[in-house]
């Protein structure tokens, strides 16, 4: 039977995330401790655990035809693979920091300086888009501590809270690139082989979306129902059905995360009662 290799982070900020995605696709797969590669149980994937570094290349030569990885190491890798979609989490920011003492005005004053970096491709980028003649020092490992030994008076480096450059003396002066994990594909990937993508892209979008919405049901009175449906759409309409009290209804629907708050709010002055909010698992429509 045909199967899909799928790359994933050995270990690290998007191992964890990337494993429980999977998980939330009902995709179940053996205790993968210490191991390199796992086969699923219940659907046509095996899972590679790799550096993050190496999945944009593995993902390219075909060793592994679908991968997750942070953007900013898609991008920085420079390598030959399709980005099939945003997965909306691992966000970070690659940024420039220098030492909290030292004065910064603007990025001219990176001018004649030094910068230490795993990413030497976008700093490079963005130094010569705001015409910035600076070294650049390529290094692997702890680039924070560049500054402390000498090596150079700046670095550039993934910041998610910003702890690490602060207990490192550092302050972040410049963003240059904005990051999360992202799902990509071998160019050359068969037509069986895209099946199998298409559902699992199928999974994953209704995980998606269910993290983005909630679904409510509360109890209105008939006379202000109008205005509480107005107010919940929903996916077509909200679900309205008559209550053994008479004069009123429950009405049943689904509300996104980014207005839930200030619908909340404006359906409880409208004269709702008894509002019931819960997570979705699964949303397909």
């Amino acid at each position: 039977m045909e199967k899909i290799k799928l790359a994933i982070q050995k270990k690290g900020r998007l191992s964890e995330k990337s494993l429980e995605l999977i998980d939330e696709c009902d995709i179940s797969f053996p205790n993968s401790a210490g191991r390199l590669m796992t086969a699923a149980y219940d659907f046509p994937i095996e899972i590679l655990f790799l550096r993050d570094d190496d999945i944009p290349g593995y993902v390219e030569d075909g060793v592994a035809d679908i991968g997750i990885v942070g953007e900013n190491v898609l991008v920085e890798s420079a390598k030959e693979v399709d980005l099939v979609t945003k997965l909306g989490f691992g966000r970070c920011r690659l940024s420039i920091a220098i030492p909290r003492g030292v004065a910064y005005q603007g990025i001219a004053d990176l001018n004649g300086k030094a910068i230490a970096t795993s990413y030497p491709r976008l700093l490079r980028k963005y130094l010569t888009e705001n015409q910035v003649h600076a070294e650049i020092h390529e290094i692997s490992g702890s680039v924070e501590i560049a500054p402390s030994i000498g090596l150079a008076e700046g670095i550039c480096d993934i910041v998610s809270t910003g702890s690490t450059l602060l207990s490192n003396g550092l302050k972040e002066v410049e963003q240059i690139f904005s990051s999360e994990a992202v799902l990509i594909r071998n160019k050359n990937l068969s037509a069986a082989k895209q099946e199998i993508l298409d559902k699992f892209m199928f999974r994953m979008t209704s995980v998606r979306k269910a993290k983005k919405n909630k679904y409510i049901l509360l109890n209105a009175p008939n006379e202000k129902l109008e205005e509480i449906i107005s107010l919940l759409p929903g996916l077509s309409s909200p679900t309205v059905q008559s209550l053994a009290r008479e004069g009123w209804s429950s009405v049943h629907s689904v509300i996104q995360d980014q207005d839930f708050w200030e619908k909340i709010e404006q359906i409880k002055s409208a004269g709702a009662e008894g509002i019931l909010i819960m997570p979705i698992e699964k949303l397909i429509y």
